[in-house]
């Protein structure tokens, strides 16, 4: 396990848009009597690795329900094309802060533990720009299903590439083949690092595998892959609600990290 390191000047950032193409309005759908993104901020609110949790929306509605929760919430431009882009509005105006936690808005489960790893993995290494993290692909489906994005690590637990498509290549008999990973959207960045990445220009390969994480490695920058054996669930449609749910009741947030693998 990696030794949790506070950082007095991490903050969480929450993106949370009303305009979701498959799930308009999502981050205040109920889940469990609760609107979604407060689930989030909840787990936020139980890890210790950050000095402050903001909701970044551009729309009132979110605004009104996530301050009625207790939430601190900050307005942003409606033009963003990424979340990234909408936390890195609401960094500039936060100059003390030195590292920042992207955490997805529709991942009721995250564990508060996996947000202090990050947070101390970063801190831990002044010559890393980038971290996130990923689990065993465990459904074999999912390693030829595209809207699970893949990744692979080099020896040292930097990524290598992310692809929607099945990666490490599986057809050699007698090789050792590595279990496959599966990337979750959780990021963290440092100032410097943030600021850089929001001014470089999409690459061919992000624009191809639609993944905005392929611009940092298509730039040269190093990103950490932590691995963790908790699933945490997206809520990616109405359908996705009742699983949602369940998880919370079972309190699957709890699991640890599997820090075996990390070496």
């Amino acid at each position: 396990m990696v030794e949790l390191i506070p950082v007095a000047y991490t903050y969480g950032i929450i993106p949370a848009r009303w305009g979701s193409t498959r799930f308009p309005g999502k981050p205040l759908h109920l889940i469990a009597g609760k609107p979604l993104v407060q689930h989030v901020w909840e787990r936020c609110q139980d890890a210790n690795g950050l000095a402050r949790v903001i909701i970044a929306t551009d729309d009132s509605r979110i605004s009104a329900v996530a301050r009625g929760f207790g939430a601190e919430v900050e307005m942003t431009s409606t033009a963003h094309a990424t979340g990234t882009d909408r936390l890195a509005e609401v960094a500039e105006r936060h100059p003390e802060a030195t590292h920042f936690l992207n955490i997805q808005g529709d991942e009721p489960t995250i564990p508060p533990t996996l947000i202090n790893e990050l947070a101390a993995v970063l801190a831990a290494d002044p010559h890393l720009d980038m971290a996130t993290c990923a689990t065993l692909v465990r459904d074999p489906a999912d390693v030829d299903n595209p809207n699970c994005v893949k990744v692979v690590r080099a020896a040292n637990g930097d990524a290598l590439y992310f692809s929607r498509s099945p990666i490490p290549f599986r057809g050699y008999a007698g090789a050792h083949a590595p279990l496959p990973l599966r990337h979750q959207g959780i990021y963290a960045y440092t100032r410097g690092f943030l600021e850089r990445f929001v001014r470089w220009p999409q690459g061919d390969l992000e624009r191809f595998e639609r993944l905005e994480q392929l611009r940092a490695l298509e730039n040269g920058a190093r990103i950490r892959v932590i691995v963790t054996d908790h699933e945490s669930l997206g809520v990616d449609s109405p359908d996705d609600v009742p699983r949602a749910e369940e998880a919370l009741a079972q309190a699957l947030f709890r699991f640890p990290l599997l820090s075996s693998l990390i070496s």
